[in-house]
């Protein structure tokens, strides 16, 4: 007979930095997409002025080769699979990295999710109460188990969600419903901002969001 059995052990994983953190003006926490690792995530920021932002791109645990083929590895951050077990020890994870970098004295802390990433920045935002300047969600869906007084402790807060109007996974039926639940999520503080491209990250959207 099957039988599932768990247990718990101590893992390490690594995360990447761009800059350096001196009188930085912005500090950004960037959750990369599926498929990506975090150092060469950090692509998408180099063109910042690095005299004032630095940036830190957590990395997924579950890595895997891409395309059936054994040259290029990737990483996804979370499947269906045990999932509230996984959201947990993302979420540990994510703890240690925010302790780490002393993200609780940034001043103007960015949490960015790109596709896949919004999933990680929104749960991480919501079940750790995390303070943040701006929010930015790239071209992804916030899940479903999240409600309204999830964020309420973002009433400061500049909420962002950014998509191509191309983008091949929000097509305008998921774009409607998306749009209505952000809405809901985020009454008060929410920007709707859209750029003619597909599913892919806009440098020049990070520009103007870092001024």
């Amino acid at each position: 007979m099957h039988k599932e059995n768990k247990l718990s052990y101590t893992i390490s994983n690594t995360y990447s930095t761009l800059n350096k953190r001196t009188a930085t003006k912005n500090v950004w926490l960037a959750f990369h997409g599926i498929g990506y690792l975090s150092r060469y995530f950090l692509k998408y920021f180099k063109h910042l002025d690095p005299e004032e932002n630095y940036i830190i791109a957590p990395q997924a645990q579950s890595k895997y080769y891409l395309n059936g083929e054994y040259r290029h590895v990737g990483a996804s951050w979370l499947t269906r699979e045990n999932l509230e077990e996984e959201i947990e020890n993302m979420l540990s994870y994510l703890d240690a990295v925010y302790e780490a970098e002393n993200l609780a004295e940034a001043e103007n802390l960015y949490i960015f999710g790109y596709s896949q990433g919004v999933s990680v920045a929104t749960r991480f935002v919501a079940r750790r109460k995390i303070n943040c300047s701006k929010l930015i969600l790239h071209s992804g869906k916030v899940p479903q188990e999240l409600k309204t007084e999830d964020f309420e402790h973002l009433s400061d807060t500049e909420i962002k969600f950014i998509f191509g109007t191309q983008d091949e996974y929000l097509n305008p039926e998921i774009l409607k419903t998306e749009e209505k639940r952000l809405h809901e999520l985020f009454p008060k503080n929410l920007e709707i901002i859209s750029f003619d491209g597909g599913h892919e990250v806009n440098r020049d959207l990070i520009t103007d969001l870092a001024k």
